[in-house]
């Protein structure tokens, strides 16, 4: 079987005590590849040193919606540097999000704009972020150039209805098991809609935890809070 992570944040500061033993957990079982992403220009280079130290480790960078507002000036050529040292590196965490309180839809899209011009331009894979913001995405997608190595649409959220039109411009999903707390059942039923060939795994680690890890939390310095 082949045991592949289609997101996570395996660099997260959150995992750093216990990092070695999660990748030696990992090789044990066979792990053919893991896609980490960076979400900020603070964090590429912790993601940059996991690839050069493991093959298996995917890089991608990306800046995630929720640190828009504090991207520096030079923040795009940064990331076009990275793609260019990392020729098997995919654009991510990028994205939309209406969730997060004092969100700028605006920003968020002219960055969305500026990182997928660059997955375009290097042909890169995305991996997107979204969060109450499914209409405001279409749009975006349908308007965009067409992305020449499709894109992941990571714990999808959106409607049944939208998969079609996502899959006809490129897009793949991903589902975590935090979609297997009861209170998702609904969504669960979206992703009977999806073609199976569309479908990947994720653990979005350390977040997005399945119901038997349901009220831990990690908090900074890798301790537990449940």
């Amino acid at each position: 079987m082949r045991l592949i992570d289609a997101h996570n944040h395996l660099h997260d500061a959150r995992l750093a005590p216990f990092r070695a033993e999660l990748i030696a957990e990992l090789e044990r079982g066979g792990i053919e590849a893991a896609v980490v992403n960076g979400t900020q220009e603070d964090d590429w280079d912790e993601v940059a040193a996991l690839a050069k130290e493991r093959a298996w480790v995917r890089p991608a960078f990306g800046l995630h919606p929720w640190y828009v507002n504090g991207r520096s000036p030079r923040w795009r050529e940064r990331l076009a540097e990275l793609l260019v040292e990392f020729p098997h590196a995919s654009l991510g965490e990028i994205g939309l999000d209406r969730w997060k309180e004092g969100f700028d839809l605006e920003a968020q899209t002219e960055v969305l704009r500026a990182q997928w011009a660059l997955a375009v331009e290097h042909e890169r894979a995305a991996t997107v972020h979204c969060l109450k913001a499914w209409g405001a995405l279409r749009d975006f997608v349908r308007e965009a150039p067409p992305a020449p190595r499709g894109f992941l649409l990571h714990s999808y959220g959106g409607a049944a209805e939208m998969v079609e039109g996502f899959v006809k411009h490129g897009a793949y999903f991903s589902f975590s098991g935090y979609f297997l707390q009861e209170r998702k059942a609904a969504q669960r039923e979206v992703f009977r809609e999806i073609p199976l060939e569309r479908l990947l795994v994720e653990t979005d680690a350390p977040d997005m935890l399945p119901p038997a890890m349901t009220g831990v939390r990690l908090l900074a310095g890798g301790t537990l809070n449940s």
